[in-house]
């Protein structure tokens, strides 16, 4: 009986000392518990406090002063070969320069102003950081036909693709691929400034013809009566006669008869194509 008391007594002791240390145990965990808890917390606001220091840096925000020219390290302007920097500038200057970081700047308003510019096609405006920058590249409209009323007088407007008639203002073309001179006074019933796209089209058919089928480089279109029309190449005047929907069939002739010019030794005025069956070559009298 004593022995059966003793045992209980040691299974109780036993039981005591589990039982304090599965509270010992639940204890740590929930200090451990706690202890992650405080640690996130920790470097939650830790992470606030960097994200908003690396918000606040200068290196996100536009130099105050970055529309004031293209002379400086935060703007770069390439691929305006026609059009004058100093106009994209004015156009930048009337935009206020954001007070906030540049990947929030919203760049598609300073883009479609751009664009209204008559020789710009598209604008793309790239947005570089550490240090903010913008890159501002210019895609413009290819010309096609410069207008002068004589071969002697610089062009005074120029078409684009599209049909865009640009004036003066852009003008002389630099760097860019040599347009077909056209002459054209305006009137007569044929004035340019009513051109559009399919005209502009038809004229660059009939000279690249021209030049396909003589083998020379056009000099000019002469369609200062559009009833009666001449393309100049370096050997001779070509009369053409009207830009009707037989003038390209008219064209081809050129490659049969130029070879002619060679075995004349009189001076020629110019090479007769305004008829499909018959051509012939006007001699100066």
């Amino acid at each position: 009986m004593h022995n059966q008391d003793n045992n209980d007594n040691i299974n109780i002791e036993r039981r005591v000392k589990i039982n304090q240390m599965q509270r010992n145990v639940r204890r740590g965990k929930e200090r451990l518990k706690w202890f992650r808890c405080w640690v996130r917390l920790f470097m939650i606001l830790a992470l606030i406090f960097a994200a908003y220091k690396v918000y606040k840096l200068p290196q996100w925000y536009l130099n105050k002063n970055i529309f004031s020219s293209a002379s400086n390290n935060t703007l770069k302007i390439v691929g305006n070969s026609i059009t004058p920097t100093y106009r994209i500038i004015s156009i930048l200057r009337q935009t206020p320069v954001p007070q906030r970081p540049i990947y929030l700047f919203n760049t598609s308003k300073i883009e479609k102003e751009i664009e209204k510019l008559p020789p710009i096609k598209e604008v793309y405006i790239q947005r570089l950081w550490f240090p903010a920058r913008l890159n501002i590249m210019i895609v413009e409209r290819r010309p096609i036909l410069s207008i002068s009323p004589d071969p002697k007088v610089a062009p005074i407007a120029f078409f684009a693709e599209g049909g865009k008639l640009i004036g003066r203002d852009y003008l002389p073309l630099k760097n860019v691929e040599k347009t077909i001179l056209v002459l054209t006074y305006g009137t007569k019933g044929d004035d340019y400034r009513t051109w559009d796209e399919k005209r502009i089209k038809k004229i660059e058919t009939i000279v690249h013809a021209m030049e396909q089928f003589s083998g020379q480089p056009v000099e000019y279109i002469d369609l200062r009566n559009p009833k009666d029309i001449y393309i100049k190449l370096p050997q001779v005047n070509v009369r053409l006669g009207e830009l009707d929907y037989m003038a390209l069939s008219r064209v081809r002739n050129i490659s049969a008869i130029l070879p002619q010019i060679k075995t004349l030794n009189k001076k020629i005025k110019y090479i007769d194509l305004r008829w499909e069956d018959t051509q012939y070559i006007k001699l100066e009298e």
